[in-house]
């Protein structure tokens, strides 16, 4: 069916004219590398984040977090699908979808895929985060919506960065093996097309800009004759300086009867008015708010002096409690490398994760976490956000999240602390506090979200076993 986009050997300026006749070489991006990155921590670039994700799920999270669904039409019956035989796909599609280990529908694609195979076509605005099978729906979606008679464009995807539109093509190239004509085309920087000569590639994946051109400067694609439209990472995409606005114009140039769907991780004002720019008249599939996200988790502080005193309580805190597997947050990588060679040098299995590894490497490093192989993973922000691990039990703030004024930076302390008591079980969340400045991030915290945290004493044996357990 397709021609190997994939191999990661050759690099993307070799890439030459019409189809996907390229190999692509992963770009080794570097996050956080901008000058006083040490002062301030890695930060956590959405896009980076986003890849990341979709590089170490390799199958389904069990997602806790119910579907709400609201439709365009009230009046119109709600349809859910528990297996993938109900969608009446090509016997050489579904083949495809077993294949890659989708046994059954997710809770988002048991409602989104009827809506996006719909006749008539129906738009959708969906909120879905990794892991939930949504790139797997879309993908099937448009292997499902193409007419192989018709030597054209008819589905159109964009991505916000090269790299996530390349893990896009992975997973079409891989679902659609059985259905070897369809065609697919990479529309990303380094593939030179040559003007004026009309694609006959079925399905196109790309970024915005190099979409845009070849839209309306070399007029590969002809707008008015695209079917389907799937833009994803929606929230990533309004954060990359210049994607918003060549979305919008992509958008415009394509036919009123053209099916819209419109994927986002997360719902914020601002995705939400640049959805409903580019959605007329949207199904809407989000995910009810998790509110049970701190009840399963019991937080604690613990009174130190220096980062030694942190490293001894740390060991006793580790000696006391049965751990599965712990996380540990710093601020910056210097503490970071510290407190791995240090826990190394305990005899503990340890991981470290810092925003000068590359993409590649960090995924590697997860991978190895999530199968056992280490049982600390001592990191920086960039493992703060959406990384899940079921036997992770303790989470340790080695160094308290603040912000860039210096207050307590409540969000990313949810998303931290959130990596322990996932999927319904039980976890510990432990903060080092050092100074008078540390204890003041605590009480902001607990006024934050109506919660208390308990003081802990890691050297009081009877203390440690009537809190923890």
């Amino acid at each position: 069916m397709f021609k190997d986009c994939w191999a990661l050997a050759v690099d993307a300026q070799e890439a030459t004219s019409q189809s996907c006749q390229v190999s692509f070489k992963l770009k080794k991006k570097m996050s956080g590398a901008a000058t006083g990155c040490e002062a301030e921590g890695d930060r956590v670039d959405l896009a980076e984040q986003s890849l990341l994700n979709k590089m170490i799920r390799r199958c389904l999270v069990r997602n806790r977090n119910q579907v709400e669904v609201l439709q365009a039409d009230p009046t119109s019956p709600l349809y859910s699908v528990r297996t993938f035989e109900e969608l009446r796909l090509k016997p050489e599609l579904l083949k495809g979808v077993y294949e890659m280990g989708f046994n059954r529908p997710s809770r988002i694609q048991e409602n989104a895929l009827p809506m996006m195979l719909a006749q008539p076509a129906q738009n959708l605005i969906a909120q879905s985060q990794s892991g939930t099978g949504k790139t797997a729906a879309f993908s099937l979606a448009m292997l499902s919506h193409v007419n192989t008679a018709n030597k054209w464009t008819q589905c159109l995807c964009i991505a916000p960065t090269y790299e996530l539109a390349l893990q896009i093509g992975q997973v079409i190239e891989q679902m659609g093996k059985f259905l070897p004509d369809v065609k697919l085309a990479y529309a990303v920087r380094g593939n030179r097309m040559v003007r004026g000569v009309k694609l006959q590639e079925h399905i196109v994946i790309g970024t915005p800009g190099t979409v845009l051109d070849w839209c309306t400067k070399y007029k590969l694609i002809d707008p008015k004759r695209i079917t389907m439209f799937v833009l994803d990472e929606a929230d990533v995409m309004i954060a990359t300086q210049g994607h918003r606005d060549q979305s919008i114009r992509i958008q415009r140039q394509l036919s009123n009867e053209c099916q819209m769907l419109l994927f986002s991780a997360t719902f914020e004002d601002s995705v939400w008015t640049f959805a409903e720019q580019l959605v007329p008249d949207p199904n809407i599939i989000r995910l009810k708010r998790d509110e049970e996200t701190l009840d399963t988790i019991k937080q604690f502080y613990v009174l130190c002096g220096d980062k030694e005193e942190k490293f001894t309580a740390l060991c006793d805190l580790y000696g006391s409690l049965t751990v599965a597997q712990a996380m540990i947050f710093c601020h910056t990588r210097r503490m970071a490398a510290w407190l791995a060679a240090s826990l190394t040098e305990e005899g503990h299995q340890v991981a470290l994760l810092s925003g000068e590894m590359t993409v590649e490497q960090r995924a590697a490093v997860i991978e190895r976490f999530r199968s056992g192989k280490e049982k600390v993973l001592v990191t920086t922000n960039v493992c703060s956000r959406g990384i899940d691990v079921e036997q992770v039990t303790l989470v340790v703030n080695f160094d308290l999240p603040v912000n860039m004024d210096g207050s307590a930076d409540n969000e990313t302390y949810l998303h931290r602390i959130g990596r322990t008591g996932r999927f319904g079980k039980r976890g510990f969340a432990v903060n080092m506090v050092d100074s008078k400045r540390s204890m003041d991030i605590i009480n902001q915290i607990e006024m934050h979200f109506n919660r208390k945290i308990k003081k802990l004493d890691t050297g009081n044996s009877e203390e440690m076993e009537t809190l923890l357990n």
